[in-house]
């Protein structure tokens, strides 16, 4: 059995970002394996929304820290050719005179007491930045210049690549079918290809967690839940020097970006459906679904009532009951360090979850604390429930 000084399970955005990470620590003997192929899993569906704006203050912390690292991510990366398909253009987030107001201006608050550039605007500025909206209900606007989104497949094969320029070794199309522990202590792993042996390891296994669960008998609550993306094309584009825009006054609070450079790429920021099992290949999406999404975009982009539908896709997360991740150790297994549950914001925050899981692993101190992320915050009852309820901003 040939013998590594950590294992990571799974390569998406979290695990290549782990990997990436325990190799800058200067850990020799990386290995990384993968059920299918580096960020072909739920990485690849993502939005590649980037902000800081949470209502909860740990998530602001990770985000501010994974923001700095997509802004320079080839200098990060010490890869001249890496590149994360940022395209910086700022993050609208309004809300009229309802429940969501409240939240709203507590969060943009406690962003700018975290030292957050977050500017108040009113509905004027805010129509110059984004002309193809209407604000005329907007009680209350945030407007956050270092923000944006990038491509999270992208990310995701950069810091693959850099972890292999580093000595990792990444096995693709790889399933991992026992963890291996003696006297509660990791040893190792049982894959499709046999056997590997270590005394640490890293589960990044998103919505294939509950595998984690069977192998070590404890319960990690964690569902999957498929959400539905849609591409309009409207009559007025929406341009990439256009901000993203999370409309908290409509009913399934939307998020939209620029995709393409002049379509429209929306969302609901609400529950979405859950599976009975981990499953990421693509869902059915009905007309009746597009067209309650597309009367509410109507509502916010009058142009784009007569918008016409270019793509769609789904995504899943890996949601926990709160929305927020398990970021740490299992108590009773040795040498097991988790990240999961990212609830669909994971990439994200996933420069600053590498690092911070890289270093439990090897037994450093973390950046910030993995506290109130543990999983045992579910049985004591300290749960990170963001303000704005579930499914939306956490």
């Amino acid at each position: 059995m040939e013998h590594f000084d950590a294992i990571v399970i799974g390569a998406g955005v979290i695990g290549s970002s782990v990997a990436f990470h325990l190799a800058a620590l200067g850990v020799k003997k990386v290995l990384v394996v993968d059920r299918s192929m580096i960020g072909a899993g739920t990485t690849s569906q993502s939005s590649g929304i980037l902000r800081t704006h949470y209502s909860v203050p740990e998530n602001v912390d990770l985000a501010r820290r994974s923001w700095s690292v997509f802004e320079n991510f080839a200098e990060y990366l010490d890869d001249a050719e890496a590149s994360a398909g940022l395209v910086k253009c700022g993050y609208l987030i309004s809300s009229p005179e309802n429940d969501k107001l409240d939240p709203l201006r507590a969060s943009i608050a406690a962003q700018q007491a975290q030292g957050i550039e977050v500017r108040l605007l009113d509905q004027m500025q805010a129509s110059e930045l984004l002309p193809i909206a209407r604000f005329d209900d907007a009680a209350l606007i945030g407007y956050e210049p270092e923000a944006g989104f990038a491509d999270a497949y992208m990310v995701a094969t950069g810091f693959a690549k850099a972890a292999r320029r580093r000595g990792v070794v990444i096995k693709e199309g790889v399933t991992v079918t026992r963890l291996l522990i003696e006297a509660g202590k990791v040893v190792g792993i049982d894959t499709s290809v046999g056997s590997f042996g270590s005394n640490v390891v890293i589960s990044t296994q998103n919505i294939w967690t509950p595998e984690l669960a069977g192998w070590t008998g404890a319960s990690m609550p964690v569902k999957p839940e498929r959400h539905t993306v849609l591409s309009l094309e409207g009559p007025e584009p929406y341009t990439f020097a256009m901000p993203v825009f999370k409309d908290l006054g409509s009913p399934g609070m939307l998020y939209c970006r620029s995709y393409g450079g002049s379509q429209m790429l929306v969302s609901e920021g609400t529950v979405g459906e859950t599976l009975s099992s981990a499953d990421n290949e693509q869902g059915d999406i009905s007309l009746d679904y597009i067209s309650e999404v597309g009367a509410q975009v109507a509502e916010r982009f009058p142009s784009y009532e007569t918008a016409g539908l270019a793509s769609s896709w789904t995504g899943v997360y890996d949601v926990t009951p709160d929305w927020n991740p398990v970021l740490g150790r299992l108590p009773g297994v040795a040498g097991l360090v988790m990240g999961y549950g990212f609830s669909g914001h994971g990439f994200k925050l996933s420069p600053a979850i590498g690092k911070v899981l890289a270093q439990e692993a090897m037994g450093l101190s973390t950046d910030v604390s993995l506290k109130p992320y543990s999983i045992e915050r579910f049985a004591s009852g300290s749960l990170l429930v963001g303000k704005y309820g579930a499914g939306a901003v956490s």
